[in-house]
């Protein structure tokens, strides 16, 4: 029974003893701003947590023209500025969601989205959604971590 409230005791109280991880916003110019209340990213530790990207010119803030393979092109083109804003690289992505207008583009989306994610690609969700913010053909959101080797 002593060993049960010790193991109790270490565990309730050991984690009270850990400190609160900050949360840091990050934003860049280089990826477009943020079309509503939210930031283009998040950084808790060592973990960034990306809102999702759509096909928007940073330059000039308006859906980029062309078709899906351009679009998921300027998509993973701002998902690295804001990564790289954090000092995170594509390389550090474990996980995505990719959201599809339509899952006929899921072929043509696969085929950019692999050039970006040549080796160890991330774990991954694609889904067909009824509509995207200003009609975008695709979104991408993605968590990356940043490992110490």
């Amino acid at each position: 029974m002593k060993k049960i409230i010790l193991i109790c005791s270490v565990l309730l109280f050991g984690s009270c003893a850990t400190q609160p991880l900050d949360k840091e916003v990050i934003a860049t110019e280089m990826a477009p701003a943020a079309i509503g209340p939210y930031s283009q990213a998040i950084r808790v530790g060592n973990t960034i947590y990306l809102a999702g990207q759509i096909a928007i010119d940073p330059a000039n803030g308006k859906m980029i023209e062309g078709g899906i393979e351009e679009g998921t092109q300027q998509v993973l083109k701002n998902i690295q500025a804001v990564l790289a804003a954090a000092d995170f690289s594509i390389e550090d992505v474990v996980q995505s969601k990719v959201f599809l207008s339509d899952l006929n583009n899921y072929a043509a989306t696969n085929k950019v989205y692999a050039s970006y994610f040549a080796t160890a690609p991330p774990a991954r969700a694609a889904m067909e959604v009824a509509r995207l913010p200003l009609d975008a053909l695709v979104e991408i959101m993605v968590t990356a971590v940043k490992t110490t080797n």
